[in-house]
C-alpha cells in the first residue's frame, strides 16, 4: 500500500544516513498522526513543524498532522505509543535520555526496549540560561550565587526524568551546589516562566536561546565544543569540569508490530525529508544537528544508552524522581 515516487533529493538522504535506494524513495499512501509528547512550542515541536511542511512538498497526496499528548514529562504518550494502530499512520517521537531515564525512575508504564525506532533526527544541545533582567551575568557568578544560598535558585526545564532534569542534577553535583529544579510540561511552559520572571533561570535549550535573543542571558552549553550558533557562550568543560556533555536526542517511533515494509517506507520518506537542503539550515541555525540514522543504528544507540545512565545515576547519587 504504498507509492513510488521518483526523487533526486533521494540520492542527498544518503549522506545523513538513510538507507534510499538512489533511483527513488517511497512515500506512504495514507496521511500521518505524527504525535508530539509535548506541548507546541519546544524542540521537538520545531522539527516536526518542519519535516511536515518538507514532507507535503515531497508526498503532496498525504498530510502529516501533528499531535498533541503531553504529560509526565513525555511518558503519558510514549506509555502509549504500543496501543496505538500498527498501520504506519500513527508514529511518536522521542526523546532521550528521558525514555532511559523514566524506567529506572520506576514511576512509568512503559520500558525502553518497548520502543521500536523508525528515524534518529538529531541532538539539541542543552543550555543554561537567566532572564536578561537577572543580575547573574556568568556561570562563574551563578555557582557562587548558589553557594552563598543553597536552594535558593530555581531553574526550571522540560520534564522530571529528562535531559534538562539530568543536567541540572550533573550540575548540581559537579560543583557542589544546590538549586531546585522546576519541571513543566514543555519548553513552551517553561519559557512563559523564565520569561516573566517567575523562576530564576533554566535548563533548556540552545534553540529557546535563539528565539528569545535578548529577553534571555545563556551563561553556559553544555556539550565539549562550543555551539556553532553561540560562539561567545563557553562550555562547562571550560571552568574544568572535564567530559560534562548532556544533550537531547529525538527520533520517531512506530507501535510494536508495524511490519517492517511499513516501517521501511517511513524512514525511506524521513531520510528524504531531512536531506532537504533548506530545512537542514533552518534547523542547523537554532542549534539543532542532524545526524540521520537507519532503525537498527537508531535502536542500537538506544540500547547503548542504558548502561550508560545507568552508570551515571549511581556514581552521581542523582535522584532524579
Amino acid at each position: 500500500m504504498i507509492r513510488t515516487c521518483l526523487r533526486a533529493l533521494a540520492l542527498a538522504a544518503l549522506a545523513i544516513g538513510g538507507t534510499v535506494s538512489a533511483q527513488t524513495f517511497t512515500c506512504p499512501e495514507r496521511s500521518i498522526n505524527y504525535w508530539q509528547a509535548f506541548p507546541p512550542g519546544g524542540e521537538s515541536d520545531l522539527s516536526a513543524r518542519h519535516q511536515q511542511l518538507v514532507l507535503k512538498k515531497l508526498c503532496p497526496a498525504i498530510e502529516t498532522v501533528v499531535q498533541y499528548k503531553a504529560g509526565a514529562g513525555g511518558a503519558l504518550l510514549w506509555s502509549q505509543t504500543n496501543s496505538l494502530p500498527a498501520d504506519g499512520v500513527n508514529v511518536v517521537g522521542i526523546n532521550l535520555p528521558h525514555m532511559v531515564l523514566q524506567p529506572m525512575e520506576g514511576n512509568v508504564s512503559y520500558k525502553t526496549e518497548d520502543v521500536t525506532p523508525v528515524y534518529w533526527f538529531h541532538y539539541t544541545p542543552d543550555l543554561l540560561v537567566v532572564p536578561e533582567s537577572s543580575p547573574i551575568r556568568t556561570i562563574a557568578e551563578f555557582i557562587r550565587v548558589a553557594k552563598a544560598d543553597p536552594g535558593r535558585l530555581n531553574i526550571g526545564g522540560s520534564g522530571l526524568n529528562s535531559a534538562n532534569h539530568a543536567a541540572h542534577e550533573r550540575l548540581d553535583q559537579y560543583f557542589g551546589i544546590k538549586t531546585t529544579y522546576v519541571p513543566y510540561k514543555g519548553t513552551g511552559d517553561m519559557g512563559l516562566a523564565v520569561l516573566g520572571g517567575h523562576i530564576d533561570g533554566a535548563m533548556t535549550y540552545t534553540p529557546f536561546a535563539i528565539a528569545n535573543k535578548g529577553k534571555v542571558r545563556p551563561l553556559a552549553v553544555t556539550t565539549l565544543k562550543r555551539s556553532a550558533v553561540l560562539p561567545d557562550i563557553p562550555t562547562i568543560d571550560e571552568l574544568g569540569i572535564r567530559n560534562f556533555d548532556a544533550t537531547t536526542w529525538h527520533g520517531l517511533v512506530a507501535p510494536a508490530r508495524t511490519p517492517g515494509e511499513v516501517i521501511a517506507t517511513l524512514h525511506r520518506a524521513l531520510a528524504a525529508t531531512l536531506a532537504d537542503a533548506a530545512l537542514k539550515k533552518s534547523l542547523s541555525d537554532l542549534g539543532i544537528d542532524i545526524i540521520g540514522g537507519t532503525p537498527e543504528e537508531f535502536a542500537a544507540y538506544i540500547r547503548s544508552e542504558i548502561p550508560k545512565w545507568t552508570a551515571i545515576v549511581k556514581a552521581s547519587g542523582a535522584k532524579l524522581d
